[in-house]
């Protein structure tokens, strides 16, 4: 689970193609594709659109899309995200769960490391308990909270004993969270390791090639995988931070595809003619999210009454070039197991609003929404939050930051202490919507407004202990609820993953898959 600035949205979002299914009620013109076209064949190499170089490429590191983008092809976790978002054995050939308290992961025998070696039990410890280490600073150690202890228990047996029961852990072992690398490789690089001169040695069925500083990254099929062999021999990774030159390498033929199209590109590569867009499941909301509950926002009132006047159908139609549905509720429809239990439809009320506006005393009162330059997308969401406003009696101020310090909002309290909210997007990493609704616990990274209910974290503490799925979604219902009455932030679209394919190759997920499953290795040749 993460929260992105919309420095990645202004990036996101594709059209259909290929065999599409309807899917939800998606607004015109578009359709859910559950799946590209399987390759017909193998294929030398292809060429792949990136918006960002990544920083690194250490997995505990690995916290937004380039990187993970990347690595979900390196490297492998105990578990695996299926392009369906659903949960199977990666590494781990099985897991058992002996009580509440205890994981046992059982080790693939014979997987070999790019760089020589096999995957130990040892390995296995090593990697995780990095994670657990504070001198790293691992950005996926909030998943480890519970985690009492990690040890080999067998020859290929690993053990991880939890402090109290966690439904949560397992599923994030899908994620980087999870991810088993080579030790000696790691320790011999130290500081180098993930950089471009240190490399990585994984068991993915690619391995790491020449990664030209500020250009590209390459992948070369690895033979001695365990799983299926990639289809394509080589992929290159190029770092195109310009979205309409992004659009461009695509139309000639310089780059064969992509995630995260910028939806102002929908219509030039619908219409070019060389490729097909398709949308498919993101778990990825866009959101406004509030960075206190002082000042003109304290009053539930204001932050509902916001809420009630924002054109939801008229970002979707403007911002997202109409690719996306509004946003009930902070979890998306497609993580909860009963998508029919999910909440829907946000009706706007105009009226309603500016009657709690004047019920709240703060009619004129003054309000600051961060904007940025970085995306037509965020640039939007700010304006109509201050039509919205001014629509129903507030004073709103636009905070135009610039895009390589939007960033900070996410992780530095000053950097939020001038503004009262701000454009964000949200998307899972795990198939729960519990996950949405733990980031507003009193001790929650992302919970940016300093909100804080001992009930509310002791309802989340019994939700994260239930394993049974649909016990633990009633109790994230009652979550939904709790939050919903307060308003902690401001749900506006559901928006699908893009994906944009040439003519010469087929096969890649449609789903925010990706980021896990290793989607490059089932690309191949289109006929």
């Amino acid at each position: 689970m993460r929260i992105a600035a919309l420095t990645a949205v202004a990036f996101m979002v594709s059209a259909c193609g290929g065999a599409a299914t309807p899917h939800s009620t998606p607004a015109a013109g578009f359709t859910m594709s559950a799946s590209t076209p399987p390759a017909q064949g193998d294929i030398d190499s292809f060429t792949w659109s990136i918006y960002a170089e990544p920083p690194t490429l250490d997995y505990i590191y690995a916290f937004d899309y380039p990187q993970n983008m990347i690595l979900s092809n390196v490297c492998e976790s105990l578990m695996r995200w299926t392009p369906q978002l659903g949960l199977e054995p990666g590494l781990a050939s099985e897991v058992k769960q002996p009580d509440p308290k205890t994981f046992v992961y059982r080790i693939r025998g014979g997987v070999k490391y790019h760089g020589g070696g096999e995957v130990t039990a040892d390995d296995v410890v090593y990697s995780l308990r990095r994670h657990l280490d504070p001198a790293l600073g691992s950005y996926w150690a909030k998943s480890f909270d519970r985690v009492a202890s990690i040890g080999k228990s067998g020859p290929m047996e690993v053990t991880v004993r939890l402090k109290q029961p966690d439904s949560q852990f397992n599923q994030w072992m899908a994620t980087s969270a999870g991810t088993v690398v080579n030790p000696r490789a790691l320790q011999a690089k130290g500081r180098d390791y993930g950089n471009p001169d240190g490399g990585v040695d994984c068991t993915g069925p690619y391995r790491l090639g020449p990664w030209r500083k500020g250009e590209s990254i390459e992948l070369d099929r690895f033979a001695g995988y365990w799983g299926t062999r990639a289809k394509a021999g080589k992929v290159a990774f190029r770092f195109i931070t310009d979205p309409a030159a992004r659009t461009n390498a695509m139309l000639t033929g310089e780059v064969d595809g992509g995630y995260l199209i910028a939806p102002d590109s929908y219509a030039r590569l619908r219409e070019g003619g060389k490729g097909a867009l398709y949308f498919g499941k993101s778990l990825t909301t866009v959101n406004l999210a509030f960075t206190n509950l002082k000042g003109t926002l304290s009053d539930v009132r204001v932050r509902r009454a916001l809420s009630l006047a924002l054109d939801r159908d008229g970002f979707i139609k403007t911002g997202l070039q109409g690719v996306g549905s509004i946003a009930a509720a902070p979890a998306p429809r497609d993580a909860w197991p009963d998508q029919n239990a999910a909440p829907r439809g946000v009706k706007r009320d105009v009226a309603a609003a500016r009657e709690l506006i004047r019920q709240a005393g703060a009619t004129g009162k003054k309000i600051t929404v961060a904007t940025s330059p970085i995306g037509t997308d965020v640039s939007l969401l700010a304006t109509a939050v201050q039509a919205a406003g001014t629509e129903i009696g507030l004073e709103v101020e636009l905070k135009t930051i610039a895009p390589d310090a939007y960033t900070a909002l996410f992780s530095d309290p000053k950097a939020r202490a001038a503004v009262d909210l701000f454009p964000c997007t949200y998307y899972l990493s795990i198939t729960d919507p519990l996950a949405s609704y733990s980031i507003f616990r009193s001790d929650g990274f992302e919970n940016y407004m300093g909100y804080s209910d001992p009930a509310y974290d002791a309802l989340v503490d019994q939700a994260i202990a239930e394993y049974d799925p649909a016990k633990r979604a009633a109790l994230t219902g009652r979550l939904r609820e709790k939050e919903a009455e307060q308003v902690l932030w401001i749900p506006v679209a559901e928006w699908p993953t893009s994906l944009y394919l040439s003519k010469r190759i087929t096969g890649a997920p449609t789903s925010i898959a990706y980021m896990y499953y290793p989607w490059a290795a089932d690309v191949g040749a289109a006929g």
